[in-house]
C-alpha cells in the first residue's frame, strides 16, 4: 500500500494521541512488576516477566526508531539488568523516538520500509503495528501480576485493584 505524504501526516496526527496514551498505560503495567519477582513465568515455556518487559521495551524502541530513521536497525541493544534500568531505557527511548517521529515530513512517513523481508509498508503504518504488538504483550504481562502478588493497574477503565485502592482512600 502506498500513501501520499499528506495521508501519512494525517495518519501520524491521528495516531499520536493513542501512541502516547498507550505507552503511559504500558508503563503502569511494567512498573507494577515487583523487582524481586521479575523472574516469574506462568509456565516453563513462557517468558519471564522481566524478559517480557524487555521484549516490549526493545521492540517498541526498534519499531519507533525504524520509523524515525527510515530503516530498521537490527543490531542488538544491550539488555537492561534490573527493572529500574529497564524502565529508564523504556522511557528514554520512547521520548527520544517520539520526538524524532514528530519531526518527520509526510514524505518520510510515506516512505516504504522493509521489515526483514516480511513486510514492506509505509513508515507510519509501523506505528500502528507497534501499538498492536505492545498491547498484545502488555495483556500477557497484566495476567502475570496477580500470581506474582502484584496489583493490576487500570488499563481501559478500572481494574479490581485500582477500584479497591480508590475506595480505600479517605473521603471516598
Amino acid at each position: 500500500m502506498s500513501l501520499q505524504p499528506e495521508q501519512a501526516l494525517l495518519l501520524l496526527n491521528v495516531s499520536l494521541p493513542a501512541i502516547e496514551r498507550e505507552q503511559q498505560t504500558t508503563m503502569r503495567i511494567v512498573e507494577a512488576v515487583p523487582a524481586d519477582k521479575s523472574d516469574y513465568r506462568p509456565d516453563p515455556n513462557s517468558m519471564s516477566a522481566f524478559d517480557l518487559c524487555w521484549h516490549m521495551a526493545a521492540a517498541e524502541n526498534a519499531f519507533m526508531g525504524g520509523v524515525a530513521e527510515g530503516a530498521f536497525n537490527f543490531a542488538p541493544v544491550e539488555k537492561a539488568k534490573t527493572m529500574a534500568d529497564l524502565i529508564t531505557f523504556y522511557n528514554e527511548s520512547f521520548e527520544k523516538n517520539l520526538a524524532a517521529i514528530k519531526n518527520l515530513s509526510g514524505q518520510d512517513l510515506a516512505k516504504i520500509i522493509d521489515f526483514r523481508g516480511v513486510f514492506q509498508m509505509p513508515a507510519v503504518e509501523y506505528l500502528q503495528f507497534n501499538l498492536r504488538h505492545v498491547i498484545h504483550h502488555r495483556g500477557q504481562l497484566s495476567v502475570y501480576l496477580r500470581p506474582m502478588g502484584a496489583k493490576v493497574p487500570a488499563i481501559y477503565g478500572e481494574s479490581y485493584d485500582s477500584k479497591a485502592a480508590k475506595a480505600s482512600q479517605p473521603n471516598h
